[in-house]
């Protein structure tokens, strides 16, 4: 007889869940457009250089984050370099963020509910449901699993949301670990996250009886004094180190993006996705504990959301990365409403994550059928045509991870014991499912397509060994550290005194070409992009 999993389910399960989802897809890839590989670069540059102040990519200072995940990125990296490539060791930074963020959510959540005066068996179920909300947010599917400081601040934040509910009790020792935590989320993303964690915890000693206290002194004082401290120091060291990055630093992190309006707008339609399931559950807590508003449980993760929300369209601009600070407060509120969901609506949700994860973990399925087989032709055929020249080749260690995930998948959809929190638990698993499916499946397939390391080692081949000045036009700023990161190409401005010039285009179109007396050397891309291409050309004569 197969035993039940009880609800909520025990810890050594939600470790089990934890691991599943964090880790597959972390040391199996090269570094991929945009967030990845730029936060990798960075790291690598840190370890060569050892100038672990300036944040810097493809040569060029990167202002957009302080340097605390790119810190963890290079340690990892350089800890683990005779066994691991220096990206895949790098991503465990993430992993470790990301468990970080699990644990102290969950922690958390316990702990708004003791505030709420719950039974200690309804405080684990709530700090249960935290965790299983945070890991069933669709838009860390992948996001999780890449180099991103978001992921640091994110553990930051659910550090600093257990502190605050434990402020009633200890204020002092509770006050220092927030500002601690305030402080790291500051270092890891920039203000955003320490600015919305201040306010939360200003509004919440201004409006919540148990925290209105003649003690709230002793935690406000440490709580914003160690965020404070630490922007200041940051800012006095890349001012002693670069005063012209610190100020355009300032100048950057002072402006807001474009329009706060449509960016509102984005980042509300961007949650909906982003933050699912959580947000809904969120919406049905602060309605259905409407009369305890003034709750830490229920105003604290209320007020965390609505600041965040506002601080990301004020300062954001639109990249959905940026939702990453909606998560955790719309966990923690969406985990108290899942004892007063109505049965008819559980069930739905469990039917969503059941037929929707197991559907598309079908398809993947599928897929590496007949990426191995040539059956279904037409599959097969589809594959090969968007990965032109890759060849599958079998392994049995993924495959046997691959049907692991799977076996574990179908015990929770098949002995997980009814309760409202069942459907998280299938859910969130189900999430794991997918994701690491497609990781021990097809991670082969999409590296193939994804990765620059083909496209910077042919470029480096038609390079001399010191070619001194190479322009550079139309090249984003995750191409570029790519070329740095897999082949050390580094561009500049165009100029009349460089001989060598890099053009990013269409593959239909030469466009940017630099015209009479340049020859073309290479013209490169990944195999089955169709809107990327590097032409790479050399000065026939000096002018």
């Amino acid at each position: 007889m197969i035993p039940r999993l009880p609800m909520p389910p025990p810890r050594a399960a939600l470790v089990v869940l934890a691991v599943a989802f964090v880790l597959p897809g972390l040391a199996n890839h090269d570094p991929w457009k945009a967030f990845d590989v730029v936060a990798i670069e960075i790291a690598r540059g840190m370890l060569a250089t050892g100038d672990w102040l300036l944040p810097r990519v493809a040569g060029e200072p990167w202002l957009d984050d302080p340097p605390l995940y790119h810190w963890l990125a290079a340690a990892a990296g350089g800890a683990l370099a005779g066994v691991l490539q220096f990206h895949n060791a790098a991503r465990l930074a993430s992993a470790l963020a990301m468990l970080a963020a699990f644990w102290l959510l969950y922690l958390a959540a316990r702990h708004s509910a003791y505030a709420g005066e719950d039974a200690r068996d309804s405080a684990r179920g709530v700090g249960a449901c935290a965790m299983l909300l945070l890991a069933g947010s669709v838009g860390l599917i992948v996001h999780a699993h890449e180099a991103v400081p978001d992921l640091a601040a994110l553990a930051a934040a659910c550090a600093a949301f257990l502190f605050l509910f434990r402020a009633a009790r200890r204020p002092l020792g509770a006050g220092l670990a927030f500002g601690a935590a305030a402080a790291a989320a500051f270092l890891s993303t920039g203000f955003v996250v320490p600015v919305v964690l201040a306010l939360t915890a200003l509004a919440a000693h201004a409006a919540c009886d148990e925290l209105r206290t003649r003690r709230a002194a002793w935690f406000l004082a440490p709580a914003l004094g160690l965020p404070a401290l630490a922007v200041a120091l940051w800012a006095l060291a890349l001012w002693l180190r670069a005063p012209e990055h610190a100020h355009a630093w300032w100048e950057q992190t002072m402006r807001a993006r474009g329009e706060i309006a449509p960016t509102l707008r984005y980042y509300i339609v961007t949650a909906s996705w982003y933050a699912w399931p959580a947000w809904p559950l969120a919406l049905w807590a602060a309605w259905t504990l409407r009369r305890q508003w003034r709750a830490p449980r229920v105003f604290v993760p209320l007020v965390a959301s609505l600041a965040a929300l506002i601080a990301i369209a004020w300062s954001g601009g639109t990249q959905d990365i940026n939702a990453t600070v909606l998560l955790a407060p719309l966990a923690l509120l969406g985990a108290h409403g899942v004892a007063f969901l109505r049965r008819g609506a559980a069930a739905a949700l469990d039917w969503l994550g059941i037929t929707t994860f197991g559907f598309f973990t079908a398809l993947v399925w599928l897929g590496y059928v007949a990426m191995m087989t040539g059956w279904p032709p037409r599959i097969a055929r589809n594959f090969a045509k968007t990965a032109p020249g890759f060849v599958a080749q079998f392994e049995w260690l993924p495959l046997v991870l691959a049907l692991v995930f799977a076996l574990g998948w179908l015990y929770l959809a098949l002995f997980a014991a009814p309760s409202p929190a069942r459907a998280l638990v299938r859910w969130a698993a189900g999430v794991a499912l997918l994701w690491g499916t497609f990781a021990m499946l097809w991670m082969p397939w999409a590296d193939y397509q994804k990765s620059y390391r083909g496209v910077a080692l042919q470029l480096r081949s038609r390079l001399p060994a010191a070619p001194g000045c190479l322009a550079g036009s139309g090249l984003g700023l995750p191409q570029r550290a790519a070329l740095s990161y897999h082949a050390g190409i580094l561009t500049v401005a165009p100029s009349a005194a460089c001989r060598y010039w890099l053009v990013q285009g269409s593959p239909q179109h030469e466009a940017g070409a630099p015209g009479p007396g340049w020859v073309k050397l290479a013209d490169v891309g990944r195999p089955g992009d169709k809107s990327e291409r590097y032409r790479l050309y050399r000065r026939e004569t000096r002018p």
